[in-house]
Parts: structure tokens; sequence; C-alpha cells
């Protein structure tokens, strides 16, 4: 295979242990490796599991855990280099369990094919998008149609999960400085500015919508899973942390692009 699987976790309420379980075998037998990085409330059960599976685990302190989303992702990209995969698939953990137990021969798939380039956005298909609340699918259709028109790829950039060759991952580090959730944005648009990297795409199912997996109770307090979504579609507060999220990615297009191109 000769990619890294490498994943962040932030379980503080320990609601992925029975999911980890399950999908762990598979998860190991797709990668040659895993890498593991935990914020400071993720029970030491669920990285237990992984160490005992062979992974690569790190758990940030109290003291040095992160503020902002981007800083873990850049660190789990550290901590995959340090296997001696040529490449890595990054992914939000929560997502990589759903994966895995939804589409395993499609996440083992992605591995390899996330060797074809340097940079690989893994991204949903139409069906995958359609299954997230309004609130996610109306305000990322926002920084995905600017980021198209600032870059000419029409890709879903939002999903949380990125297929990076070393020499990619370590141009990233060395100079991209984004430490925000904005990384879906800034990334890619860092290494087609740079230039020498080659981005490539890949459509998926699993990437399907993976946060229902751990509020079994709420969702059955709701009286099912369309009440459950309907309820985060009417809360203002999911609203206004979807807008939040956009803005922050449409920002990081700007960062890269003149005013005057889109005129």
């Amino acid at each position: 295979m000769n990619t890294v699987l490498s994943l962040i976790f932030h379980d503080p309420e320990d609601r992925l242990h029975d999911q980890a379980v399950r999908a762990l075998p598979v998860l190991a037998q797709a990668f040659s490796a895993i890498a593991v990085f935990a914020g400071p409330q993720t029970p030491e059960s669920l990285l237990q599991l992984f160490a005992g599976a062979g992974a690569l685990v790190r758990q940030v302190s109290l003291a040095e855990s992160w503020s902002k989303i981007g800083q873990a992702r850049r660190a789990v990209l550290e901590l995959g280099l340090q296997t001696d995969c040529p490449f890595l698939l990054y992914c939000d953990g929560d997502r990589a369990l759903h994966w895995a137990e939804t589409y395993p021969q499609e996440l083992a798939s992605a591995g390899r094919q996330v060797q074809e380039h340097d940079f690989t956005v893994i991204g949903r298909n139409p069906r995958a998008y359609a299954t997230h609340p309004r609130t996610q699918r109306d305000t990322e259709v926002m920084f995905n149609h600017l980021f198209q028109t600032a870059s000419g790829l029409p890709w879903d950039v939002g999903a949380g999960a990125r297929g990076l060759s070393r020499c990619a991952a370590e141009a990233i580090l060395a100079g991209c400085p984004d430490e925000d959730l904005s990384v879906d944005v800034s990334w890619p648009m860092f290494l087609r500015q740079a230039g020498g990297f080659s981005l490539g795409y890949l459509e998926t199912e699993g990437m399907e919508f993976e946060t229902a997996d751990r509020f079994g109770p709420e969702i059955q307090a709701a009286g099912g899973l369309a009440r459950w979504i309907a309820n985060l579609e009417n809360d203002p507060r999911q609203w206004l942390f979807r807008l939040e999220v956009a803005r922050k990615e449409i920002e990081a297009v700007l960062q890269y692009v003149e005013y005057n191109n889109f005129s």
C-alpha cells in the first residue's frame, strides 16, 4: 500500500470507542501504517486500542491543546511523516471510522489512488453530499464555488480528507502557515501557486454524513434521524457556526488571488 492513514481524534465524551473497535481491523488491513493525533480529552482506552494495533499515537496535553483544527491537521501530517510511507491519507477520525464501516473497499482503493498525485482532494459524490444537513450543504456550496472560481477546479473541498505525497506534506508544513479550518482551501491553493505539484480529485460515497453515528440516544429521543437532522437545520447556532466556517474558507481563497481576478 505504501500509504499511512493519518487521523485526528477529539472524543471527550467517549462516543467513538465501539465504532473504532469495529472499524480498526479494516483500517489496519487497508493501510501500511496508522498515525493518530488526539486531543487532550480523548479517552485513554481509544488511544490504547490504536496503539495495540501498532498505530503511532500522540496525545497532546491540556497545556499544549490546539485552539484551531488546522493546528491538529498540521501535527498529524508531521506524525505521519515519521513513518517510512511515501504517501499519506489524512482524514478526520470520525469520518474514517464511518468510511471503514460503510464503504471499506472504497477506502482501501482511496489509499492506493492517492498515490497518483502529490495532493488529492477527497470529496463527496452528489448522493453523499446530499446526506448532510442544510447547515453544511448550503454554506459549503459558497466556498466550493469560490474555490472553483479562483482555481478553475470544480471540487468539493470541505469533506475533511486529503491524500499527500511526502514532498507535498513537507512543503505545506514549511511554507503554508495556516492553522485554521481554512486549510481545506489553503493547502491546495498553496501547492497550486507554488508549482511543481500534481493535484487530483477523488469523489467518494464514504464521505457521507458521519456525525449521526455517535448520537444514537439523541436521535432516538428526537424521534428518528430525519427529525434529529431537522432540529440541526432549525438551530440558529448551527447556522452561525457553519457560516463562520465558510467565512474562514473564503478568506483563505482571497489570500491566494487578486480581487480583480473575480471581476
